[in-house]
């Protein structure tokens, strides 16, 4: 006896679009039930992670400051898998662009201004990215390595490396010891567009970027071609699409938009390089990936609802006392209930035994037989 996986028919339009909802119901659900373990009110809680941070308006704002970063690395990542190329290093290339980034930023005189040191400052910030994304494309195509094993090692590489930077040779003197750079000059601060609040900028390219990765996948040859060696790589091959090229292509698009996003949010928040500068958006943006439907544009929606998440857990540390642990576990929990109905869609599952096996041996045998033996009249 032992259970199989069968591949079912096609799922439909609506069924897809229906499986993050129950995905994020049966999330609730559980989280529920976890809370209500460890002692906790759970409609209370509930209440605190996912309706408390839209009660007033810097809250609201501060749901999208953590939006940002999570979309401009799930659309890249979205493309990156829908194309069949496993990126699980956009940590580290998050870093590298922040690092990048920073170098330009600390090269800077204090007193510079102008609007066109912010876009080198972003352009450096894509370079990062883009180049720690080289590595696993290059050994990819070249020698034939994991990416996902060569690009998620790279990430710790590149923690590492701020860490001693900030450490080391980009340490401010006058900070008293602690492991942080000279804060960045004004040139490359990101603007705030919303008083009161640290809303900025950075929210519009989030949104240029999963728009334009929307409409490139739908409209261009390039994004079919990305589909198509994603979906059936066989038949890409076939029509004379290049596997290397989609490996390179996901990877360095992937790395440019996390680079981007290290170099927005070191900018709009932080204002320094410090150790702790990713806060997990690398992994995080795994999840808003799949639940955007591996579609740029809904990474959108799905990076808001991250946000939501994180926000209300910071909440809940403060108002209830809970473990900042609890939010990574309902994180994990989505992405955990997400891939099973994704699962559950495309396959079923089923029990084959040894009754079953034989039937299917003897109808193999006797069809055998009768071929032979109409294959001797």
């Amino acid at each position: 006896m032992r259970l199989v996986l069968e591949p079912r028919a096609e799922p439909s339009t609506a069924a897809l679009l229906l499986a993050p909802v129950a995905a994020i119901a049966l999330t609730l659900v559980t989280g529920g039930v976890l809370l209500a373990l460890l002692g906790h009110p759970p409609f209370e809680a509930l209440y605190v992670y996912f309706v408390s941070p839209l009660l007033d308006a810097y809250s609201r704002a501060e749901v999208v400051v953590k939006a940002v970063p999570l979309a401009l690395i799930g659309a890249g990542l979205a493309v990156s898998f829908r194309a069949n190329v496993w990126n699980i290093g956009a940590a580290g290339q998050y870093v590298t662009g922040a690092l990048a980034a920073g170098l330009v930023a600390l090269a800077l005189d204090p007193g510079e201004a102008g609007m066109h040191w912010l876009v080198v400052y972003l352009a450096a910030g894509v370079a990062g990215g883009v180049l720690w994304a080289a590595i696993p494309a290059w050994l990819a195509t070249r020698y034939r390595t994991n990416e996902i094993l060569v690009s998620l090692m790279l990430a710790y590489v590149a923690t590492l490396l701020l860490d001693w930077a900030v450490r080391g040779p980009l340490r401010d003197p006058g900070g008293f010891g602690f492991p942080q750079t000279a804060d960045f000059p004004k040139a490359v601060l990101m603007p705030v567009i919303l008083e009161g609040t640290r809303l900025h900028a950075g929210v519009f390219l989030a949104l240029i970027a999963c728009l334009a990765l929307a409409v490139m996948m739908r409209r261009t040859l390039l994004g079919f071609e990305l589909r198509v060696l994603g979906e059936a790589p066989r038949a890409g091959a076939f029509a004379g699409f290049s596997q290397n090229r989609a490996v390179w292509v996901g990877l360095l698009l992937s790395g440019g938009l996390a680079g981007l996003a290290g170099a927005v949010e070191v900018s709009a928040t932080v204002r320094q390089l410090q150790p702790d500068i990713s806060a997990g958006y690398g992994f995080t943006a795994i999840i808003v990936a799949f639940l955007g439907r591996l579609n740029p544009a809904g990474c959108l929606v799905a990076a808001a609802l991250l946000g939501l998440s994180t926000i209300g857990g910071e909440n809940a540390q403060i108002m209830m006392q809970l473990p900042r642990n609890v939010t990574g576990i309902f994180q994990g929990m989505l992405l955990f209930f997400l891939l099973a109905a994704d699962t559950s869609l495309r396959y079923r599952l089923r029990l084959k035994g040894a009754g079953t096996a034989a039937r299917t041996a003897s109808g193999t045998a006797s069809g055998t037989a009768s071929g032979t033996a109409g294959a001797a009249d």
